[in-house]
């Protein structure tokens, strides 16, 4: 693995010594050192992932290497541990994970950086999230991380670990939800189907941000919830189904897929738009890409509506938008509970049941 370029704080950096040979004592050394990691070799269950002593990355070109502090679970976890739906196997690995750590969004300290990096240095407090399923060495839920500096963003001051930690992927797939497919402004009527997960606890908070009437659909345990980040009604699936009433709707945004697309377009005013997020797929080939399938072809039944994916990865941009609007108030983060790293396993045990009220977040 290249050391070229690797800068870390100076009592780790043998300063005017002697080039080449240095240089391969360093490498040598920081390859030697050892870290702890949420990792799995083979996809199933929660019980095929363990803690184990794995060996410390080092920053290539271009890179960060990140002293990690918080990291949050998100259902793209679930899927990339169990390799399922199988299509994904295709991307991450056939018989077993090409990547064996767990993880995707990060917030830490940059310990060291490699060859090319200016943006960020040594001592930064950052957060971001890895956006490429198949890249990297590790993943998040480790003492120590390696991400391109372009994933990583510097933490607002004032905001912890933890909470920032909660907000890349929840918070970014609600903000293009709804900002950009949904394209929800001030006196829209906005109905969140599944809003107390990860997205839907961001979703809801940012369309009143925009200033949107909310529609929060929920269980009744997270309805208090619900009240104190902003929505405006609150809809218990299990006691009132949101298509069979009279209200409609300009956007609606799903995260869930508990309703199908025909008794959805029944309560989208005109030109109304449908934003598809996410749900659980029956199949284990396609899972929820089934789903997204319907709702791409849902235009050549229905032009009387708009029916669109949020599928895009957040950009440093991005993330930083969603800090300021953080900073600002727009919206607050809301996290279910935290773990530490060495009980990350039943972290995403709770994660797998779906029961979780905003955030998971494992502190490390």
């Amino acid at each position: 693995m290249r050391m070229q370029g690797l800068r870390r704080p100076q009592s780790g950096v043998h300063a005017g010594r002697g080039g080449a040979g240095h240089d391969r004592q360093d490498r040598d050394r920081y390859q030697d050192e050892r870290m702890k990691a949420l990792v799995y070799h083979e996809y199933g269950s929660p019980d095929v992932l363990q803690l184990r002593d794995v060996e410390m990355p080092v920053p290539r070109s271009n890179e960060l290497r990140i002293r990690m502090r918080a990291a949050s679970l998100n259902p793209a976890d679930l899927y990339l541990m169990r390799g399922s739906p199988y299509m994904l196997r295709f991307k991450i690995g056939l018989k077993r994970p090409k990547n064996n750590g767990v993880g995707l969004d990060f917030a830490g300290v940059v310990d060291a950086v490699g060859d090319g990096v200016t943006s960020l240095r040594v001592g930064d407090e950052v957060f971001g999230q890895i956006s490429d399923f198949s890249t990297g060495r590790t993943r998040a839920l480790a003492e120590y991380l390696c991400v391109g500096a372009a994933l990583a963003v510097k933490k607002p001051q004032g905001i912890g670990f933890a909470e920032i930690a909660s907000i890349p992927l929840a918070g970014s797939t609600a903000l293009f939800a709804v900002r950009d497919y949904g394209q929800v402004t001030s006196g829209q009527h906005v109905l969140i189907n599944g809003a107390g997960g990860g997205v839907g606890v961001h979703a809801v908070q940012l369309a009143k941000h925009f200033g949107a009437t909310v529609t929060a659909v929920c269980s009744e345990a997270k309805r208090s919830l619900m009240q104190e980040i902003g929505a405006d009604h609150v809809i218990d699936y299990r006691k009132q189904d949101f298509t069979a009433g009279s209200t409609r709707y300009d956007t609606i945004i799903d995260t869930v897929s508990s309703q199908s697309l025909r008794r959805c377009r029944q309560v989208l005013v005109p030109q109304g738009r449908f934003v598809w997020v996410g749900g659980t797929g029956k199949t284990h080939w396609f899972g929820p890409l089934r789903l997204a399938l319907n709702v791409l072809a849902m235009p050549l039944f229905d032009r009387r509506h708009r029916w669109i994916l949020a599928s895009k990865a957040p950009t440093a941009e991005d993330l930083a938008t969603l800090a300021g609007l953080l900073e600002q108030g727009a919206f607050r983060p809301v996290i279910d509970r935290r773990y530490p790293l060495a009980d990350a396993a039943d972290a995403i045990r709770h994660l797998e049941k779906g029961h979780a009220c905003g955030k998971i977040v494992v502190e490390i």
